[in-house]
Parts: C-alpha cells; structure tokens; sequence
C-alpha cells in the first residue's frame, strides 16, 4: 500500500498553531529518499513541518533507507545510521531548527549472539545511536504489510530473536515494536521477560480497519483495549500516541474530499489516546508524529493542533511529559 502525499490537498485546510509556545519532542520521524512505496521527505521537508509548532528535537525511526552498498552484508543497515548522522549535523548547524537528537536504527535480532558486532557498529557510527525497531507486524491478510518470513506472526518468541535481545538487553539498548494490535499479546510476554529493557510500542499498537477488520469497530476496540491495557502492566514499556491516520487503520481521513481538522481528529480518534494515557500513565506516553507517513491524511500542524487538543484536559506536567519530557528520558536526549 503505496504513500502519497498530496500538498495542494492539504493546503485546503489551515489552521493557527495553538499553544505555539510549548516545547516538543517529535519522537518518531523518517527520512525517505529512494523507496517507491513513501513521498520523499528529506530535512528541509523534516524542518518546513517541525516550523509549525515550537518543535526542539526529533527521534528518527528506522525505514530501511541510507543503506551501505559495499562491505558485509550484515552491517550494511549501519549505513542508515551514518546516514541520518550527517543529517542531523545539518540540523545542528541551522538556527532555530529541530534537532534530530537519537536515532533508532534496526538489525536483525534473530541472528542472536552476532548481533552484537551490528550493534556495535551502529554506535560507533553515531553518537546519536540508542537502539533498534525490528518491525513484527504480520497479518493473513495480503492487503497488509507483514514481515517476510514470519509464519504466525509471533517475532518476538523465536529463540534467536530472544538471543539477540538478550544482547540489546545487556547493552543497554532501547527496543521500539511496531505490530499490529493482535500481536500486542507477544509483546507482553516479551516485556515480562527482559522487565528492564525500555520497550516502546508505537502507533497506539495499530488497530487496524481495513479489509477483513472493516466495520469491526467495537470488536476490535474490545480486544485492543484488553491487550494494551495487560501490556501496561509492564513498567519498563511506553507508549507512542498517534500513528493512527495511517490508511490500514480505516478511518479513512485521505479518501475524503478535503482533509480533515483537528476537532475532526478529536472526535474521531480521542478515545484510543485517552484510553492509552490513563492506562500507561502520562509519564510513560509521548506524543509522534509518525511523519511523512501520517501526511498522507494530515498536515503537521493540524495533527499537533489535535494533540494539543486532546492533551487540555491534562495539568501541566502531564503535558509535559507527553510533548518532550518521557521521549528525552527513554531515548537519552540532550537538552
């Protein structure tokens, strides 16, 4: 399911920054260059979207871009690390712009013990580094995106996975699991087994809406909120709020004829975020853009709009913890 992006499209809907003071961390962004299945999203793109909030530093997730095109197979992911790097030393160089202060890169855990030498190479190869995000997600269904050689979608059990996080464990390493809302239970297990390794779940654990899950609204509610709140459970996992204007979620917002506002945001998708924050707690939760995924259905400063929103009925320091102060804790930001 290719990504387009649509400016004149967004263009239709503007709206003032609210709240343009407060102070953001973006924690989860990519940079995309030469995969035909996303829009092309470089710094200036990064910096022309942060602008429009008080953004201050972002969190680059890995999507399997900058890769080396020499050397060992198995260490040429490190070259998207090496990639965004240079990056993020443009970023530091320009004024009053977002800083791309860690970067999650990716390896593959499965390989157990060697994959420490990979690891080892991603933190030489930036400062920046913090750990990895193996996507899990896996479904039946063709229409979605499942990883390749998952047979029933549990990633997280297989014993060489289980070795290598092992050695994330030991390095200290942090672990962002992206999957979709019926693997949530794998998760689970996986956190109670390494209880002091941060684990981030991102996209609010992805219920999805489209295909088989159409018009399965309540049904699917019931078993996300279930699983995600026996998640919770475990102290060492956190949270990512949004990610939910991603088309295989079905709310459908880039198949209208307009795009839509933060209220609509609000009224649409409100429950899922609350849900989360008073299941996790504000100190485990942070805001994300999911950017330029999400920008298929949504312009930046509309979606922060919308978290802003959202986040009003929250006293200070709750809002500040999910706008900044939980993504610099867990990936060991700079101030």
């Amino acid at each position: 399911m290719a990504i387009v992006v649509r400016p004149e499209w967004l263009a239709q809907v503007k709206e003032e920054t609210i709240d343009p003071s407060r102070r953001i961390v973006d924690p989860h962004h990519h940079f995309f260059a030469q995969n035909p299945d996303f829009p092309r999203y470089d710094l200036e793109s990064l910096h022309a979207d942060t602008a429009t909030h008080h953004v201050e530093q972002t969190v680059y997730l890995q999507c399997w871009e900058g890769y080396r095109t020499d050397g060992p197979e198995h260490l040429k992911v490190v070259g998207e690390t090496e990639w965004v790097d240079g990056f993020a030393a443009q970023a530091s160089r320009i004024p009053g712009a977002a800083r791309i202060g860690a970067i999650m890169a990716t390896a593959d855990l499965c390989t157990g013990t060697a994959v420490r030498e990979v690891l080892e190479a991603h933190q030489s190869a930036s400062r920046l580094f913090r750990g990895i995000r193996q996507i899990a997600a896996w479904d039946p269904c063709p229409d979605l995106l499942s990883m390749p050689g998952l047979e029933d979608g549990n990633l997280y059990g297989q014993p060489g996975f289980r070795e290598g996080f092992d050695v994330l464990s030991r390095m200290g390493l942090v672990f962002d699991a992206y999957h979709y809302y019926h693997q949530t239970p794998h998760l689970t297990t996986l956190a109670q087994a390494f209880p002091d390794t941060p684990i981030v779940l991102d996209h609010l654990g992805t219920p999805l809406g489209v295909g088989p899950y159409a018009n399965r609204d309540d049904e699917i509610w019931q078993i996300w909120a279930q699983d995600l709140k026996a998640l919770a459970r475990c102290p060492n996992v956190y949270v990512k709020l949004g990610g939910l204007a991603m088309p295989w979620t079905g709310f459908g917002f880039e198949l209208a004829p307009r795009p839509p506002t933060s209220d609509e945001i609000v009224a649409r998708q409100s429950h899922y975020y609350h849900y989360a924050i008073e299941t996790f707690g504000p100190s485990r939760c942070m805001f994300e853009s999911n950017f330029p995924v999400d920008k298929c259905a949504v312009s930046y400063q509309v979606l922060w709009n919308a978290f802003k929103k959202m986040a009003a009925r929250y006293t200070e320091s709750e809002k500040d913890a999910m706008f900044r102060d939980t993504a610099s804790r867990v990936y060991g930001l700079e101030s």
